[in-house]
């Protein structure tokens, strides 16, 4: 998140609807990681909270595996810009807001940065693909340590 807010806000680098989607799905990661770490949870309610997360990761995946399918695209199949988020959610029903973002647009498709040939949406599709295997091997490792 921090490295995002750096991107926009230093860089200059807008972030995109299906970008935003992503935040969102690291900051309920990480609000739920919070909340068990204060919570202490043993047992079912342990599971309950990274099962949560594993949840919020994988969306967040299939979020950043959207962009990163628009992001390579022929040119010719990009779909076209379509309107800001403000716009979507202000004139259109949440649920029809929801749907046009999520279909991506081609301001989703456009690479505007990269770190060792990768793009953002890429690194944050390893990200959550990362966090969805720790948290689930966690999982296991807890059961085989209180057996």
């Amino acid at each position: 998140m921090l490295f995002g807010l750096y991107l926009e806000h230093i860089q200059g680098l807008d972030p995109c609807p299906l970008c935003v989607f992503q935040r969102i799905a690291y900051i309920l990661i990480g609000l739920i990681a919070l909340i068990g770490a204060t919570h202490n949870p043993k047992d079912l309610f342990l599971v309950i909270y990274k099962f949560l997360i594993i949840i919020t990761a994988i969306t967040g995946a299939l979020i950043a595996g959207r962009q990163v399918w628009l992001q390579h695209l022929p040119p010719e199949l990009v779909p076209e810009c379509g309107p800001g988020l403000d716009y979507m959610l202000n004139v259109f029903p949440l649920s029809d807001a929801i749907k046009m973002i999520l279909s991506g647009s081609g301001e989703c498709a456009e690479v505007k940065w990269r770190f060792i040939g990768f793009s953002i949406a890429e690194w944050s599709l390893i990200m959550f693909i990362g966090i969805t295997v720790a948290t689930t091997l966690s999982i296991y490792v807890y059961k085989k340590n209180s057996v």
